[in-house]
């Protein structure tokens, strides 16, 4: 896959939310409210980044999740990256409302209880 021009990596950044770059990565950092979320989106990325053969860079500072892209084989930015975050912004969604429902679930069975 060849890398992507200049132009093309700007158009592409203006399509992706709160992803950044730098040099010859992109990278974003997600926040979660807690641990255990964090690491649960952790096991989605690497899902994903088999099923791709594509693999982020991962930071993991408690309930925060550094990821960084790059196509080290072509020496930078190809579009497998912005793919790649695409679907990475999608899990970080869906990490977000399983947990969201999670917690309206507990408290339900709390208020049921009561």
């Amino acid at each position: 896959m060849p890398l992507l021009t200049p132009r093309d990596i700007e158009v592409a950044l203006r399509r992706m939310r709160h992803w950044t770059k730098k040099s010859s990565t992109i990278a974003r950092e997600f926040q979660f409210p807690d641990f255990p979320t964090a690491i649960r989106f952790v096991n989605r990325v690497a899902r994903l980044a088999e099923k791709a053969w594509h693999h982020p860079d991962i930071d993991i500072r408690w309930n925060k999740v550094r990821l960084t892209l790059t196509t080290h084989d072509q020496g930078g930015l190809t579009e497998r990256d912005f793919v790649l975050a695409d679907r990475l912004n999608q899990a970080y969604d869906a990490v977000l409302s399983y947990v969201t429902r999670k917690k309206k679930e507990s408290r339900s069975k709390k208020v049921s209880t009561s």
